[in-house]
């Protein structure tokens, strides 16, 4: 293993050593905005075995050396509840295709605008369809991050690690189980932010909102608790629960009310010490994707702001967390990004828009999406809805083509990677202006201390949880 070591470290010439005791150090840090370290991404990933461990530990090492470490955001969303910052929405945004590239555009936008309040984060569903297991998807953001010379704590989050309701339904503990070995899976990769969705389970047959909540709030303390088990020392990992699944009706302060009060009682009857949600993800009027019209144009979003300022501000006052999140967001025209921040959400959920630009930018060549189209009409036709038109049915599926097409994505041509990476970067940076996170590293360095948590040397991958395609966004 210490030959593949210093073979993968060679290219660096000299900017990156291994010590006697096995220690990495970086004299050079500079030496990293470089092609070496594309090198070491690509093996990250696509390497065999035992190349692609030695990749991910070097990765890991060396932004534990430099600066860059994952780290939980939950003290600064701590410091918001209590009144301490404000202002801003945490843009989280989720990283499904041409990974490497998307999220260097996403680091050279957050170093020249000094942004440092944003996540990155994958659902457990997009784990499945985009083929991006935690610890790849953890190698991948360092290697872009120490890439384009950004520095400070990187937040990565697993998003919606949700129950699906007809698996729970079959098999209750089965579906539990599942999301618990996700958690460890995810917490030892470097997932130190993890937003829990048991949203799928709340009944609204019940009489009451407290039943109607009560299986949501009972395993959401439950796998809480396992959380607060696998976290290492020196993290406490921010944690979002979710009251009402996304799509579904707008949430009220009657549902909050239920689901936290009840979700603070299941929780303290688990370890009167556990710490809690830092947040609660709200239904606003949104969908995941957004609703796609029969032309291919996606449907104008009857977004209730008001709900959301409510709830934000209930969150924080009555319970102390940062505030409600908004999900399915991406797809909302440009304007109505600045007024998140007025109504003081607390985070915010982008994906489908960057992955549409990957697909739909003129830079992509057209004979690779025909390639991926017809992927399509072979291998998803059976999600093809009656009447559905072709713009509808690639729109809604295309997703599940990046994993299959992931090399591919990654092999495009450099003028046409270059062309896409700049398009998002211009994204991204319009996003971290108009959500107030521009100029916030002074902020996040001021309540968040990202421990420095080193690793012995290389190691086999876990073994994957088990997958769902169909489980969130």
């Amino acid at each position: 293993m210490q030959e593949i070591v210093q073979k993968l470290i060679g290219p660096f010439g000299g900017a990156v050593t291994v010590g006697a005791d096995g220690a990495i150090a970086v004299p050079k840090p500079a030496a990293l905005a470089a092609p070496a370290t594309d090198q070491l991404a690509d093996a990250a990933v696509f390497g065999a075995a035992a190349w692609r461990d030695a990749a991910r530990w070097l990765l890991w090492e060396i932004g534990q050396a430099v600066g860059v470490r994952p780290a939980s955001i939950h003290d600064l969303y701590m410091a918001r509840g209590q009144g301490k910052a404000h202002g801003f929405t945490v843009p989280a945004i989720n990283i499904r295709g041409m990974a490497y590239d998307s999220a260097r555009a996403l680091f050279r936008a957050a170093v020249k605008r000094q942004a440092g309040a944003f996540i990155c984060e994958i659902a457990r569903s997009e784990m499945s369809y985009t083929d991006q297991r935690p610890a790849e998807y953890v190698s991948v953001l360092l290697a872009a991050a120490l890439r384009e010379g950004f520095r400070g704590p990187l937040f990565v989050q697993g998003d919606h690690f949700q129950a699906n309701a007809k698996k729970y339904a079959a098999d209750p503990e089965g579906e539990i189980g599942a999301i618990k070995a996700l958690i460890t899976e995810a917490v030892a990769a470097g997932f130190y932010n993890i937003d829990i969705d048991t949203s799928t389970l709340v009944d609204l047959k019940q009489p009451t909102l407290d039943t109607q909540q009560r299986v949501n709030y009972d395993r959401a303390a439950e796998l809480t608790a396992v959380i607060r088990e696998e976290e290492p020392d020196g993290v406490t990992v921010s944690v979002g629960a979710e009251i009402g699944e996304v799509g579904g009706k707008n949430s009220t302060l009657e549902d909050q009310h239920a689901f936290m009060d009840g979700y603070v009682k299941a929780l303290k009857g688990r370890g009167a010490s556990l710490v809690g949600v830092s947040k609660i993800s709200v239904q606003t009027g949104t969908s995941h994707g957004g609703v796609v019209l029969p032309d291919g144009s996606i449907a104008e979003v009857k977004l209730d702001l008001e709900v959301l300022k409510k709830l934000s501000e209930d969150a924080r006052k009555r319970y102390g967390m940062a505030g409600a999140v908004q999900h399915g967001a991406s797809t909302l025209p440009p304007e109505a990004f600045v007024r998140f921040p007025e109504v003081e959400a607390a985070e915010i959920h982008l994906a489908t828009a960057f992955q549409s630009l990957l697909f739909d930018h003129e830079a992509t060549p057209a004979a690779f999406k025909a390639k991926i189209y017809d992927w399509l009409r072979e291998n998803a036709a059976g999600e093809r809805k009656s009447g559905e038109t072709d713009e509808q049915f690639f729109y809604k599926t295309r997703k599940k083509a990046l994993g299959p097409f992931k090399k591919d994505f990654w092999s495009l041509p450099e003028a046409v990677r270059g062309a896409l990476g700049e398009a998002l970067e211009d994204q991204f940076s319009f996003l971290f202006e108009a959500l107030k996170v521009g100029h916030s590293t002074e902020l996040v360095a001021r309540y968040v201390k990202a421990p420095v948590l080193r690793r012995a040397g290389p190691a086999a991958a876990m073994a994957a949880a088990p997958d769902d395609a169909d489980a969130g966004e």
